[in-house]
């Protein structure tokens, strides 16, 4: 099977769609699929559902899909420094699912792993409870969350080789392979492309059956979240 393409459109090319669910990875800005992303909003799909644990800020990320209208409805868990969002989402342009982060990790790590859904005690006796199924187990009341599945997975990695076995780097490993086994295709947005046995197979993060199409992109856009601290009173 073919895995490697020459470009970003070329990845994207007969897979996205109208009206999809679309899982993108990243924590922060760390591990953003942003050439994708950026790819996405040129192809000019729309109508869509994005699975992500944050929505960027309002220049990045999926900011730039925010901008353009193409998000219908976010499943989120962080939304906090996007702008766009809030306008958005406060004047009723845009659907929001919100979950707890640990609940989004294990809703897509349970959709990746063929599991339906599954019982937590987060969220128990608050608004996350509401409309949902819950049970009795050992004196406590859990919480059932449904698995979440995506049409296509959009992720970053530092390295794959040919046959899509992927090297995430430190804090984008948190999110990113996740979201790539939810997906119906999974697309990867790699820095480095190496040969099969270059990748040490204790050193791989996410095996490459998971992984549909890979796109090169060596120099990518980095973000760095910095703390800001008020100075204090002498």
């Amino acid at each position: 099977m073919r895995k490697i393409y020459g470009d970003v459109a070329g990845a994207l090319d007969g897979v996205i769609t109208d009206g999809q669910t679309i899982a993108v990875g990243g924590f922060g800005l760390c591990g953003i699929p942003s050439a994708l992303i950026a790819g996405m909003r040129a192809s000019g799909v729309g109508d869509l559902t994005c699975i992500s644990n944050n929505a960027g800020v309002d220049d990045f990320g999926l900011g730039l899909l925010l901008q353009s209208r193409q998000i219908k409805r976010m499943i989120a868990s962080y939304v906090g420094e996007n702008k766009e969002f809030e306008r958005q989402y406060l004047s009723g342009e845009l659907e929001l699912e919100f979950n707890p982060q640990g609940t989004l990790a294990e809703r897509l790590r349970a959709g990746g792993a063929g599991i339906p859904a599954f019982f937590t005690r987060t969220g128990v006796g608050t608004v996350v409870e509401e409309g949902k199924e819950t049970r009795q187990f050992g004196g406590q009341t859990y919480i059932m969350e449904l698995a979440l599945r995506a049409d296509v997975s959009l992720v970053k990695a530092k390295r794959a080789d040919r046959s899509g076995n992927l090297v995430f780097a430190r804090t984008a490993r948190n999110f990113n392979p996740d979201v790539a086994m939810a997906g119906a295709v999974t697309i990867a947005e790699v820095e480095e492309l190496v040969d099969e046995g270059d990748i040490d197979p204790d050193d791989v993060h996410l095996p490459g059956i998971f992984v549909d199409r890979i796109v090169v992109v060596p120099n990518p856009e980095k973000r760095v979240e910095r703390k800001s601290f008020r100075s204090r009173p002498q």
